[in-house]
């Protein structure tokens, strides 16, 4: 039980954040190195929980991945492409 809660606190932790990111367009306070290792380190462990076939595993990490993959291409897109 203690796990399934923080499974689905820790997965849904980046809700809050990408809605502000996209209603806001501020990506400022946001580290790009920080959302690049994390969205590639939730990847590996998707890619992980299908090789062990834990589902579990999988889905916390493709809701997370989904989640902080919005973020990030909000950064990129507000560093890279979009003047100010």
């Amino acid at each position: 039980m203690i796990g399934t809660i923080a499974a689905v606190l820790t997965t849904l932790s980046f809700v809050p954040q990408a809605i502000q990111v996209i209603k806001t367009k501020d990506t400022s306070g946001i580290s790009l190195g920080m959302y690049v290792m994390f969205v590639t380190g939730v990847f590996l462990w998707f890619v992980h929980g299908i090789n062990i076939g834990d589902f579990p595993v999988i889905g916390a990490n493709a809701i997370t991945f989904i989640f902080a993959s919005i973020i990030l291409f909000y950064k990129v897109k507000y560093t890279f492409f979009v003047k100010k």
